[in-house]
C-alpha cells in the first residue's frame, strides 16, 4: 500500500505513526541526524534508520546526509516529547499489529507444491498452506491462485521470532453445507462391515434351496459306489493270484532242473 506525503502537519499532537513527512536536515552526528519536520520541534533521525543507496553498508552519516538536505521520513514514534523519524518505509502490518483470525488483504507472490506465500504488508510473506486454499481436495496451488493474485485471508497464527505468519483462504470460505441448494455428499463412501455383503453379489440367504436327500437315495446310492469298487478288487486279486502262480511255476521249473 503506497502511503500519501502529509504536508499539512503542523503541530505534533497530529502526528500518527507510519506517517509520511517531508523534512530538511538540519544537523548530522555519529549517531544519526536531527530533521525538521515542519512542526513545533525537531525529530530524531537515529544512524539505524537511514537508508542507504542500494542498501550498502553505512560508514559515515555525513556521507549519505548533508545539512540542509530534505528527505522523506515516516514517523516512527512519539514518546515523552520526543519524535523519532525513519528512511525506512514501514510495513503496512508490523508485528505488532498482527493479531489472530485478523482478516487481510494480500498479494500471491509465490507458489510451492506445499501452499503459496501471500504479501500481506509484513516483515514476510504469510503461508497459506494447500489444505487452507480452499474446501475439499486441491491436486496442485494453481488449480485455484496464481502469481500476482489479490486474495483476502484470514490470519490463523503467526510467530515472530520465527518470522512466520500462518493465513488460511479457506476459512473466509462458507463451509459446503452451508451452500444454499447445493446437496453434499461425502467425499469418501461409508466403510461397510465384514459381514455385510458387496453390492450385486448375493448371500448364502439369496441362494436357493437344496432338498436333502431321502434315505432311499442315500441306500442307492451307497450301492453304486460299492458296484464300481468291485472289479477293481477283483482284478486286483487275480493280479495277485496270477503273480503267484507264475512263481510257483518258476520254482518248479528251476527244481526240475537241478534234478
Amino acid at each position: 500500500m503506497e502511503s500519501s506525503m502529509n504536508t499539512d502537519i503542523k503541530n505534533s499532537s497530529a502526528l500518527e505513526r507510519k506517517m509520511h513527512l517531508k523534512g530538511k536536515v538540519l544537523k548530522t552526528s555519529t549517531a544519526g541526524a536531527i530533521v525538521d519536520i515542519g512542526v513545533e520541534q525537531p525529530a530524531l533521525l537515529h544512524v539505524s534508520q537511514i537508508v542507504t543507496p542500494d542498501n550498502q553498508p553505512l560508514k559515515r552519516v555525513s556521507d549519505i546526509l548533508k545539512d540542509g538536505q530534505e528527505i522523506d521520513v515516516y514517523v516512527r514514534g512519539v514518546r515523552n516529547d520526543q519524535i523519532e523519524v525513519t528512511m525506512k518505509k514501514p510495513f503496512d502490518l508490523e508485528w505488532r499489529d498482527i493479531e489472530k483470525d485478523q482478516v487481510v488483504k494480500g498479494k500471491v507472490v509465490e507458489i510451492e507444491k506445499f501452499g503459496v506465500y501471500v504479501d500481506i504488508g509484513a516483515e514476510k510473506p504469510g503461508l497459506v498452506h494447500i489444505s487452507e486454499l480452499t474446501h475439499g481436495y486441491v491436486k496442485s496451488a494453481t488449480d485455484v491462485v496464481n502469481v500476482g493474485d489479490e486474495v483476502e485471508v484470514k490470519i490463523l497464527d503467526f510467530n515472530r521470532r520465527k518470522h512466520q505468519i500462518k493465513l488460511s483462504m479457506r476459512a473466509l470460505e462458507p463451509e459446503p453445507e452451508s451452500i444454499e441448494g447445493v446437496t453434499i455428499t461425502s467425499a469418501r463412501k461409508p466403510r461397510k462391515s465384514k459381514k455385510s455383503k458387496a453390492a450385486g453379489e448375493k448371500s448364502e440367504a439369496d441362494a436357493p434351496a437344496v432338498a436333502e436327500p431321502t434315505a432311499m437315495e442315500i441306500a442307492l446310492r451307497a450301492a453304486m459306489e460299492k458296484s464300481e469298487e468291485t472289479p477293481i478288487t477283483q482284478s486286483g486279486k487275480a493280479k495277485k493270484s496270477k503273480g503267484i502262480s507264475e512263481e510257483q511255476e518258476s520254482i518248479l521249473k528251476r527244481t526240475l532242473k537241478n534234478r
